[in-house]
């Protein structure tokens, strides 16, 4: 590992060995469901509308507009009448770079998917038991969550035959899309081509279509070709003056890698960094606050309360705004959070979150920070101490997490197909 002046060791640089190789063809097929909206409840949302390479493969929101919205990314709208939304997504839409990593170990802002033989069946998640056997990634794990979520995917009860599956048991609504998909025209002889064991349409099931997925997303958005990267294979004129200062600020003074460490850039743990607090949260279901524990939800243990996981950082300069719930819209007031988050929750507004209007939702979208004790326990539970750095130096930092977007993330393999309707 090389070093910096004034600054602890750099990572490795990322290289194609890090991630887990997928079948292309099956790639092709996930890139096919990624931008369909079979895979909705109501047929009306694709994996697209919220994870969008337009937007950094997230949807330029604070907390997301999922199943009954209308339009594309930061201009997307909340729906009129029936069908408009009836939640805000808890969190924010994280972005999708690099999940095909070989060393990731957990995902979801909580944690809540993680590697493990718990269950029986590679991993620890939501679905426990339930969740079926043969998924081959993390990342294949995580794609089937989204399609059974009521507010995301899955629809309002009483709209379709997939949320009434899920209201029954989670793992009963799979069956349901997996048969939806294999009896389409285009899909049932797509999957016998790109998997070798099967050999039917009536053989594809939902574990066929997360491994599609998956291998989309990890063929799609792998980036290991930033200016960084490029200097850590040792080309020491790939980042600008300002950037190497960043690069020793983050390495060093202001000790950024103590969280995002290692070659991805986190060490895969959780923090409580004290982001202003809105929107309905990921609230239990005996927790009377529209809060978010974070990762205590997950553990049930307190010195979990209110943290969350540290974030990779390839392209992060696309995937504003940041934070799990997307409080802050540039990387420079991430920064400043990072540096004093109690200072910066006392001069947080409203006005700072970036929430489609929703009339309905108003009297609860900030109706937390008004509630004296849980702003107190959240205060409470900041791990980071306060660090000073000059206005300065707070800008070579930027820089430098600006060296971390990679050079062909305008060119993936496959783009956006042209008969996506957002």
């Amino acid at each position: 590992m090389a070093t910096v002046a004034g600054a602890g060791d750099l990572p490795p640089p990322l290289t194609a060995a890090d991630f887990l190789e997928f079948d292309k063809a099956q790639a092709a097929l996930g890139h096919s469901l990624f931008y369909d909206t079979i895979l909705s409840g109501n047929r009306n949302i694709a994996c697209a509308h919220c994870h969008h390479p337009d937007f950094g493969t997230g949807d330029g929101l604070s907390l997301g507009i999922g199943e009954g919205g209308v339009g594309l990314g930061p201009e997307r709208t909340t729906g009129t009448g029936p069908s408009r939304i009836a939640k805000r997504i808890p969190r924010n839409a994280p972005g999708l770079w690099n999940l095909g990593a070989r060393d990731l170990d957990v995902m979801f802002h909580d944690g809540r998917l993680s590697r493990s033989d718990i269950f029986g069946n590679g991993f620890n998640s939501p679905a426990e038991e339930w969740l079926p056997k043969g998924l081959n990634s993390l990342l294949a794990a995580q794609a089937v969550f989204p399609l059974v979520a009521q507010f995301e995917m899955a629809g309002n009860p009483g709209e379709n035959e997939i949320i009434g599956a899920v209201h029954d048991r989670i793992d009963a609504a799979w069956p349901i899309i997996a048969k939806r998909v294999r009896i389409e025209e285009k899909y049932g002889p797509w999957f016998v081509a790109a998997f070798d064991h099967i050999d039917a349409p009536d053989e594809v099931s939902i574990v066929e279509i997360a491994n599609a997925l998956a291998a989309f997303m990890a063929q799609e958005w792998t980036s290991i070709d930033s200016p960084f990267d490029l200097y850590l294979a040792g080309d020491t004129s790939a980042l600008s003056a300002d950037q190497r200062a960043g690069m020793a600020l983050f390495y060093g003074k202001a000790e950024c890698d103590t969280c995002h460490s290692g070659p991805l850039m986190t060490d895969q743990a959780f923090h409580a960094l004290g982001l202003p607090a809105f929107g309905p949260g990921r609230t239990r279901g005996f927790d009377p606050y529209a809060r978010d524990v974070g990762r205590m939800g997950e553990s049930n243990r307190l010195e979990d309360a209110y943290a969350f996981r540290t974030p990779m950082l390839r392209n992060v300069a696309r995937t504003a705004p940041y934070g799990h719930n997307g409080a802050h819209a540039t990387l420079e007031a991430m920064v400043r959070h990072h540096l004093d988050p109690v200072a910066t929750r006392a001069i947080w507004t409203p006005q700072d979150a970036h929430l489609p209007d929703a009339p309905w939702l108003a009297a609860t979208d900030f109706v937390i920070q008004s509630d004296r004790l849980e702003m107190a326990r959240q205060r409470r539970a900041i791990t980071q101490k306060p660090r000073h750095l000059e206005d300065a130096e707070i800008k070579q930092i930027v820089a430098f997490l600006e060296s971390l977007t990679g050079t062909t993330v305008d060119d993936p393999p496959f783009g956006v197909p042209k008969w996506f309707e957002p």
